[in-house]
Order: C-alpha cells, then sequence, then structure tokens
C-alpha cells in the first residue's frame, strides 16, 4: 500500500501521536520511514531591526537548534528500527515550514505524509497560521492528519 511513508514532528506531545500513527501503520504496509524536523534558518527578534544579534550568537542559536533537531528524529528512526522499520532522520532548515514539508515528501518519494494539527480555529487560526492546511493544500502526496 505504501511504500514510504514521511512523519514530520517537532516532538511536542502532540507530534508524538502522529509518530507513534506513522510507526503502526508503516509497520502494518511494510514501509519505510522518514522522520522529519524543520528548523528555521536563523533566529528572529520581536523587535526586528532594533536589535542586532551577533553573528556568533546566531551560529550558537542555529547550532542549539539543529542539535534538538537531530535529537527528536533521531529518537523516532531509533523506535521505528527496533520495530523492524527501515527509518532514516532529515533535518531540513527553512523559514517555510509547509514547504520543507511538501520538498523533503518530493525529495524522498514519500506517498504518504502524516503530521498532526492542533485544529485551531476562527482568529487563532488566521493569527498562528496553519502549517499542516498549507501541507493539505499543495501536497500532490496524501497527507494523513492526526489532532
Amino acid at each position: 500500500m505504501y511504500n514510504r511513508i514521511l512523519v514530520a514532528t517537532d516532538g511536542s506531545p502532540l507530534s508524538k501521536k502522529a509518530v507513534s500513527a506513522a510507526i503502526s501503520l508503516a509497520a502494518l504496509t511494510g514501509a519505510e520511514l522518514v522522520a522529519l524536523t524543520v528548523v528555521p534558518r536563523y533566529p528572529m527578534s520581536y523587535f526586528e531591526g532594533g536589535m542586532s544579534i551577533s553573528p556568533q550568537e546566531v551560529s550558537r542559536v542555529e547550532q542549539a537548534w539543529s542539535d534538538n533537531a537531530r535529537q527528536i528524529v533521531d529518537a523516532v528512526t531509533e523506535t521505528a528500527m527496533k520495530k523492524g522499520i527501515k527509518a532514516k532522520a532529515v533535518v531540513t532548515r527553512s523559514d517555510l515550514v509547509a514547504e520543507a514539508v511538501i520538498a523533503a515528501a518530493s525529495k524522498h518519494k514519500s506517498d504518504l505524509i502524516i503530521m498532526a494539527s492542533h485544529g485551531r480555529k476562527g482568529l487563532k487560526r488566521v493569527l498562528l497560521g496553519s502549517e499542516t492546511q498549507h501541507v493539505l493544500t499543495h501536497s500532490t502526496v496524501p497527507v494523513l492528519v492526526l489532532r
């Protein structure tokens, strides 16, 4: 049914549910698993233009984000491999999370994307946006959304 499943995770409790479902589905279908975390390219300041951040501080923060992301995806692949599932850990840098998820699904030839959604509605959705909604509306790969 599926050959390769991409699961997008940020390590949050909600995305851990998506990871669990992705591992279970991969085990049922014999699919490979690609665990993806997207990290921003550089730290953004709320006072953009008002505060300067040194290049050393930018590098330190980016490295910390990358290290944390690597721990998240490595934990997913370790869990999957313990269940006999072939898994790959991927960390991508991008300020456009949804586009990065879609691009990773294409690059890794995934035939299903699994991700979580907070299910925000109304003004919260408008203000906070929805990466999941963006993936749903722009992906050519089927998307399974979990709450």
